[in-house]
């Protein structure tokens, strides 16, 4: 599987990364081409997330941003709409919405995921979009602004996090399905990004949106059960929030794509090392040189060490008693960071340029210590957990 999907990064997602980061645009055919292959499909990501030693998704990531970052985002954005669906819906949610999320080799379908506003971002207990209940109807009114979505207004499906009682915050939040072609659901501004520019990211506007009541994740019975809980001051089990439930299965993942944008950015600089000439010998042969480059690959295997324990104990259900679904995305995170700049340094000039990838790679890996949870939210979450406080 691993040669599979490294085989397709190499062949057809490389030489189509410099032309869309420059376009930024979503890219269309290279999707298509990956669906035509199963790799871009529902039975891939499902058989993925459940294979039994949890490695699959993360070495999926890896190899596919590995061939860039972009494009990579642009062909996994999806899952991440049907993570929300997995970790919030009925099995007949999943039945209904996730094959929709996808479509078909010849009709190609992508979904997004919005959680983010404008006002809140890593507080999620600040999110502003509402949803109430019309049992005239029997039909949620959803009405807000969500922002850095990614495949935001441009997806046939979009999952939406509300909240349903602002009295309660995070626990008073659902997450709701907005159909195809649903009035009222719009996109706002597009963003211009430092990097990731295959991916497409933006606003998307909900004014007056009307979604039948099989539309609100896990059922209106489920909801009020929970919302009941929570109002007699007991734990509503499971994760705090809409939002928390779909990003605490995806943090592993995540870190995963760092870790494929830090190893590319590695074997560049090492290849270069091993042929850059200066003084009558490679580059190499200097010991700061090959220090540098003994640290990227200490800290690129580190971080995938972390990534497939963290993912390995979520598969066989194993709690983050010490945040280690968060330790992985840091440390893989900050890795990317920190390696693809190290590359930059080593090519010198060249690195600077758009001749060579590691430009690129550079302005790709920075997100991954912002979007997801940023470093700062990774350590909280961390030192949360190790001590049993609430730090702040």
């Amino acid at each position: 599987m691993r040669s599979w999907v490294h085989d397709f990064a190499a062949d057809v997602v490389r030489p189509a990364a410099a032309e869309w980061d420059e376009r930024e645009e979503f890219p269309w055919p290279v999707v298509q081409e990956a669906a035509k292959i199963g790799l871009y499909s529902l039975d891939f990501f499902a058989t993925q997330s459940f294979e039994e030693t949890g490695l699959g998704l993360p070495i999926t990531m890896e190899e596919l941003f590995w061939g860039d970052a972009g494009i990579g985002l642009a062909i996994v954005g999806t899952a991440l709409a049907a993570a929300a669906v997995s970790s919030n819906g009925t099995p007949e949610q999943l039945g209904e919405w996730v094959p929709q999320m996808f479509g078909t080799p010849d009709d190609v379908k992508i979904a997004a995921f919005c959680s983010s506003e404008p006002d809140a971002g890593s507080d999620v207990g600040a999110m502003r979009t509402r949803a109430r209940y019309d049992e005239a109807t029997d039909e949620w009114v959803i009405d807000g602004t969500k922002t850095w979505a990614t495949n935001g207004g441009i997806a046939d499906i979009h999952v939406v996090t509300a909240v349903v009682d602002p009295e309660l915050r995070t626990r008073g939040q659902a997450s709701f399905v907005v159909p195809p072609g649903t009035k009222g659901l719009s996109q706002g501004q597009k963003f211009a990004k430092h990097g990731i520019r295959a991916s497409h990211t933006a606003e998307v506007v909900l004014d007056q949106v009307r979604v039948p009541g099989r539309c609100l994740l896990g059922g209106k019975e489920k909801l009020d059960a929970r919302l009941a809980r929570a109002r007699e001051g007991a734990k509503s089990g499971g994760a705090t929030n809409a939002s928390m439930a779909t990003f605490e299965r995806t943090r592993p993942a995540v870190g995963a794509q760092a870790l494929g944008i830090a190893r590319a950015a590695y074997e560049v600089a090492l290849d270069y090392a091993k042929t850059r000439e200066q003084f009558g010998r490679p580059i190499i042969d200097n010991q700061a040189i090959a220090f540098a480059l003994a640290d990227m690959k200490t800290s690129i295997d580190a971080s995938r060490l972390l990534v497939w324990r963290a993912a390995w104990m979520a598969r066989n259900g194993q709690p983050f008693e010490a945040a280690e679904g968060s330790m992985s995305k840091l440390h893989a995170g900050e890795t990317a960071v920190a390696v693809t700049g190290q590359a930059m340094q080593i090519l010198g000039g060249n690195g600077f340029t758009r001749e060579y990838p590691v430009e690129r790679m550079a302005r790709d890996a920075r997100i991954y210590t912002i979007f997801e949870g940023t470093s700062e939210i990774q350590r909280l979450v961390i030192a949360r957990a190790i001590s049993g406080r609430q730090i702040r």
